[in-house]
């Protein structure tokens, strides 16, 4: 151990002996650790990109999606199938369940500065924006009391609040709406756009509000229930609720459930392991570089260093000292580097979310410390590598030859 210590102790002070030399041959090594670190830690934040936009869609890992219709093609009790969902939730211990139904045509119209207009309607319950880490453009989403309020919240697309002039919320402005829904309500959110290209008009309502004023869905509207399920349980409740509410609904009523969200499409995982061996491989290869570098520069150091070696073995360094000091001096000092890339990547992470050339997401990704570690041990080993052919030259040097140098 002390013999370790000591070899530690000598890199060091070499390294600070050749301090610009060893300077310029580890600059490549820090630039090479912070874009493997930086690398990793952009991977992380496109799978959680890529997770929050699939969420949007498809629900949180693990969402459930229930169906149900009768057999018989009359409509479908929602209240009475609605109880059974929540009752089988409540057994399974699922606390985030929501109704949904999307895009129905002509359930209701709003009155425009210009004319009445019909507008697609999407209904769902207050769970629905945490299962969908659905975003707001302004205001807030609809809260479990909102169904009592004698004005009904809604939310409406952007487009749709442009063309009412984009009054500011903060007035609580009102909103008149036509069709089986008559009525005044309240706007409370703006949902945002989706693009440059995105122009439709859509209101958001409660399930029960619009079941409340209108009594029945339009003709062609089905609902589904969402239920958001631990994932790592999902497999387990999946066909225990299905069996459950078949069983509570009776041969009249058909009932389907699958998994809506991404988790459960295996080329969707499968994609995201892809990205992650593509950007380790470039990275890698970057670091490679790097090393090879560092290895041409140690090797012509170590023809320079020829006589100091020779000094050393006469007074009576061992081989395996000479050779454990120059690789630990690659060692230590690609550990530095590593240091200081790591460092480099932090600050350039963190200035892109500053400056937002990487748009802010819901849950956004701390610089992983994986990341920092695979780096670090990536320089460490590059090190290692890099030292390992200027040490066994030093071994070889003869003293004789050495000391003529």
């Amino acid at each position: 151990m002390s013999g370790f210590v000591g070899a530690l102790s000598e890199a060091w002070a070499e390294l600070r002996h050749h301090k610009l030399r060893v300077l310029l041959s580890l600059i490549g090594i820090a630039v090479s650790v912070a874009a493997i670190a930086a690398v990793l830690a952009l991977g992380d934040y496109m799978r959680q990109s890529t997770t929050e936009n699939s969420d949007r869609y498809g629900g949180r890992e693990a969402t459930i999606s229930v169906s149900a219709s009768r057999v018989d093609g009359t409509a479908l009790d929602i209240a009475a199938f609605d109880a059974q969902v929540q009752a089988a939730a409540d057994r399974f211990g699922i606390a985030h369940v929501s109704r949904r139904i999307d895009q129905m045509q002509n359930a209701a119209m709003v009155q425009t500065p210009d004319y009445l207009r019909p507008v697609a309607t999407n209904l769902v319950d207050p769970d629905f924006a945490l299962i969908h880490r659905t975003k707001l453009f302004a205001g807030r989403w609809f809260t479990a009391e909102d169904a009592d309020l004698l004005a009904p919240p809604v939310v409406l697309s952007q487009a749709l609040w442009q063309a009412l002039g984009s009054p500011s919320l903060a007035t609580a402005p009102e909103v008149q709406l036509g069709g089986p829904i008559a009525g005044t309500y309240r706007l409370i959110g703006v949902t945002p756009l989706e693009g440059p290209w995105d122009t439709q008009k859509t209101i958001t309502l409660l399930t029960d509000t619009y079941l409340d004023r209108a009594g029945v869905l339009p003709e062609g509207a089905y609902p589904t229930w969402e239920l958001w399920v631990d994932p790592a349980q999902v497999a387990q409740i999946g066909p225990e609720l299905t069996a459950q509410l078949r069983a509570g609904s009776g041969d009249a009523v058909t009932v389907s459930a699958n998994r809506a969200d991404w988790g459960a499409n295996p080329d969707a995982q499968q994609s995201a392991q892809m990205f992650e061996l593509i950007t380790g491989l470039i990275a890698g290869l970057v670091l490679l570089l790097g090393g090879l570098g560092l290895v041409n520069i140690q090797l012509v150091a170590m023809r320079q260093r020829i006589r100091e070696i020779g000094v050393r073995r006469s007074f009576g360094a061992t081989s395996g000292r000479i050779f454990t000091t120059v690789l630990l001096e690659n060692v230590v000092a690609t550990a530095v580097a590593g240091v200081v890339g790591i460092i480099l990547a932090i600050v350039v992470m963190r200035t892109l979310f500053t400056l937002e050339v990487l748009p802010p997401l819901q849950d956004n990704p701390p610089f992983p410390l994986r990341a920092a570690l695979i780096a670090m041990i990536a320089a460490v080993a590059i090190g290692a590598i890099a030292g390992f052919l200027p040490a066994l030259a030093a071994v070889r040097a003869k003293v004789i030859d050495a000391l003529r140098f």
